[in-house]
């Protein structure tokens, strides 16, 4: 029986920059994004931030990186190289995608018939509900605890299909939490972005609670790596260590961005309220002026 990921030689720099694997599914998908991406581009007739593009440009490069560098060699050999792939599939990523606003980009470029099925789309009753703050933050909080906790990790391990499937249900579960929560482009409900930023701050106490399972917790996949038989690198207890300051201290520095950016947001946002406070009483007190002039301005007197 052949055992995923057995076999392989010592991690080292070099191999860590050179070596490559096919994923001829995840590079498809990569194309297909960026592809479409570029053709919105090429139609847009208006002026688009090119900080949105290189948001969209740097997701795709990460998105190859785990998908096919060493990181996806030795994916099955080393729990740390998984612990990469999750974090970058389930924060990281989904950060710059949405930062790239790619539904803002097709709905000024798309036909009008697809555009208004977007926004249908966008006003169901389901999308509502998947964008509500609770299960938006499930969508993030969630898949890192059952991957590791429910058994799922060790079919991952033995199975491309279920692999496969995992990063896929990682990628979209960060999607659906960082597009609800920047609402950079339009979202079927809007949140108080006060309320959004203290969500953002509770995951960081999340994803140390995630840490602290798999530092202190049992040895996960035993079988598996005890049949990959590595005798280079850390230990299996070393190895999910590694893998646990990965999700914890990994995951927070991701997610350091996406605070500042939420955070900068809410700052805009109560600025603009200040300001149209602001107007409305200067409004009503020139209002007042000129209705209640003095006596002796008054005409007749």
């Amino acid at each position: 029986m052949i055992v995923p990921g057995a076999g392989l030689p010592p991690l080292t720099g070099a191999r860590l920059l050179t070596s490559w694997t096919l994923a001829p599914g995840a590079l498809g998908g990569v194309a297909l994004l960026g592809g479409g991406y570029g053709l919105g581009l090429r139609r847009l007739a208006s002026p688009w931030p090119v900080r949105r593009t290189v948001a969209f440009a740097s997701a795709l490069v990460l998105l190859v990186l785990v998908s096919a560098s060493a990181i996806a060699v030795y994916d099955d050999t080393l729990f740390w190289a998984r612990a990469v792939q999750g974090v970058v599939l389930l924060v990281v990523a989904p950060m710059l995608l949405a930062a790239a606003a790619p539904l803002t980009l097709a709905r000024a470029t798309l036909p009008a018939p697809a555009v208004a099925t977007l926004g249908r789309l966008r006003r169901s009753g389901p999308a509502r509900a998947a964008c509500a703050p609770g299960i938006a933050t499930l969508a993030l909080v969630g898949p890192p605890f059952l991957l590791y906790l429910t058994g799922l990790y060790p079919l991952e391990l033995r199975s491309a299909t279920v692999s496969g499937l995992v990063s896929l249900g990682l990628l979209a579960a960060g999607l659906l939490y960082a597009v609800s929560r920047l609402q950079i482009d339009p979202v079927p409900r809007t949140t108080h972005h006060g309320l959004t930023l203290g969500i953002a701050i509770a995951e960081v106490v999340t994803d140390g609670v995630l840490g602290l399972v798999l530092w202190l917790g049992p040895l996960l996949a035993v079988a598996h790596y005890t049949a990959v038989d590595r005798a280079w690198g850390p230990s299996l207890r070393d190895d999910q260590a590694i893998g646990a300051g990965v999700w914890w201290i990994g995951g927070d520095l991701a997610g350091l961005p996406f605070l500042g950016a939420i955070a900068a947001r809410f700052a805009a946002a109560d600025a603009r309220e200040a300001r149209r406070v602001d107007a409305e009483l200067d409004e009503q007190e020139a209002a007042g002026e000129r209705g209640s002039g003095l006596w002796w301005e008054q005409p007749g007197r």
